[in-house]
């Protein structure tokens, strides 16, 4: 178990799970329902480094190892079901923009990445190409809200917190297994 913060904030799980770019943890709470939320995830063992993209709302007081469904979703993932992802619930708080990009970018399909401009006029701000990237950036339920389905307006990688080889390997697993547009 690993105590990081306010001590009276709910306990979180997470779990790692092997994955074909590495190693994925996920950081989940509980909804006010008590259904299980993705709070935090990402290419990385180290829950620290997991910690500070939670909300500071939203962050628990520590969290412990645990069996987690979430990761069954994963593995089908991964396993070619790219979009198994898109019903896993996640919890995250921002402004409104930020809280309406995310939103948005759950909606990008699999294997057909958006631009930066593009994503930007998706979100109702054509010329804000800077805050569209800002989502992404700030975002912390890496996979589940796949901001890695956003490339530069000259098709390069752009940045992503994990690393461009992993968002290149998502990107040509998606290409490869997604589902025939209609």
């Amino acid at each position: 178990m690993i105590a990081l913060f306010d001590p009276s904030a709910p306990m979180a799980r997470y779990a790692t799970v092997a994955t074909p770019p590495g190693p994925f943890t996920v950081v989940v709470g509980e909804d006010p329902d008590g259904r299980d939320v993705v709070l935090a995830s990402g290419w990385t063992t180290e829950l620290r480094e997991l910690w500070p993209v939670i909300h500071r709302t939203l962050r628990p007081s520590g969290a412990e190892s645990a069996d987690l469904p979430v990761l069954d979703v994963v593995e089908k993932f991964f396993a070619g079901e790219v979009t198994a992802i898109d019903e896993v619930v996640v919890r995250q708080r921002s402004g409104p923009f930020l809280q309406e990009a995310w939103e948005i970018l759950r909606t990008v399909p699999a294997g057909r990445p958006d631009s930066y401009a593009s994503f930007a006029a998706r979100c109702g701000r054509p010329a804000a190409v800077r805050a569209a990237a800002n989502a992404c950036a700030r975002n912390a339920a890496a996979l589940f809200v796949p901001c890695h389905r956003v490339l530069g307006s000259d098709g390069g990688l752009g940045g992503f917190r994990w690393g461009t080889p992993v968002k290149r390997w998502l990107l040509d697993h998606e290409a490869a297994c997604a589902p025939v547009a209609a």
